[in-house]
């Protein structure tokens, strides 16, 4: 019997490694836009307290 190497792994990986860029895709994003997303729902909490 020949030998056929497992690859059921290899996927399981390249996902993992896809959720990750995501994942720092979404942090830097985050980062960046942090304060102005902040101050976006402070002034819609302020408008709907009257």
């Amino acid at each position: 019997m020949l030998y056929m190497p497992r690859e059921e792994g290899q996927g399981l990986v390249e996902y993992a490694l896809i959720l990750v860029l995501v994942a720092i895709v979404v942090i830097v994003i985050l980062t960046l836009l942090g304060t102005q997303v902040s101050a976006v729902f402070s002034r819609i909490v302020e408008a709907l307290n009257f």
